[in-house]
């Protein structure tokens, strides 16, 4: 039993004293994103701007999503806390009030789109999106 007890808190204190995951950086190629967004980083738990606002996730509500009738691997996360910030230029988010919902999908070559939605029920197309925004993925 000692050996447990010794092997777990040797687990724990290994694991509290790991680093932290880094959230991905993402480049704004698109017009929209260049003047609102500006370059973002993004992980499961949270959306950052350029301006330092964040979004943060309450949790991942779908793993899949319909763009242009075809469904697509995507992540829809619900905001913990919905706000639709003043970012770049003094433009805003979604311009339609609280952003409640953020998509995530791959646009291919490299490239991610991320779509912001106003609604009380997770969206389940890109068909309601209020904005969308395109981005270089893995850019540091």
């Amino acid at each position: 039993m000692r050996f447990f007890k010794t092997c777990l808190l040797l687990t724990l204190c290994a694991l509290s004293t790991a680093a932290p995951s880094r959230a991905d950086d993402y480049k704004a190629v698109s017009n929209t994103a260049m003047s609102i967004t500006g370059d973002i980083a993004m992980d499961d738990f949270s959306i950052t701007f350029e301006t330092g606002d964040e979004l943060s996730f309450s949790n991942l509500v779908a793993d899949n999503f319909v763009v242009d009738g075809e469904r697509v691997p995507a992540s829809v996360y619900r905001v913990a806390d919905p706000s639709d910030p003043e970012l770049l230029n003094g433009n805003r988010l979604c311009g339609s009030g609280p952003v409640t919902y953020v998509a995530n999908w791959s646009a291919g070559e490299g490239l991610s789109v991320i779509a912001v939605f106003t609604g009380s029920r997770a969206p389940k197309s890109s068909d309601g999106m209020c904005a969308s925004y395109t981005f270089e993925e893995g850019t540091e």
